[in-house]
């Protein structure tokens, strides 16, 4: 009965070293962040932006993807920018005017 408890044991161990691997080598989702201004291109506000970002150990290329939709002063371009970025299917989006 002991070597059946053993066996029993072992055969849990081994599912969790094979779960725990399985996990580890899954592909991370990478963050995809939206940022649409009506500006023509970054500017101090955005570099302040990705500052913070690598304050927070976000690198862009590295585990965060910006994307960037510049509207360049063109206000009626805005709905047809968020929509891409909708479309990309950003985890967050930040709007500045």
């Amino acid at each position: 009965m002991c070597a059946i408890r053993k066996a029993g044991f072992l055969s849990i161990l081994v599912l969790l070293a094979v779960a725990v691997i399985a996990e580890a080598q899954r592909p991370k989702k990478i963050p995809r962040l939206g940022f649409l201004t009506q500006r023509v291109g970054i500017e101090p506000q955005e570099e302040a932006f990705q500052k913070g970002l690598r304050e927070l150990r976000y690198v862009e290329g590295q585990n965060v993807v910006i994307e960037w939709r510049f509207a360049e002063g063109k206000v009626d371009r805005l709905p047809e920018l968020a929509a891409e970025l909708v479309k990309l299917r950003s985890t967050a989006l930040s709007p500045r005017v």
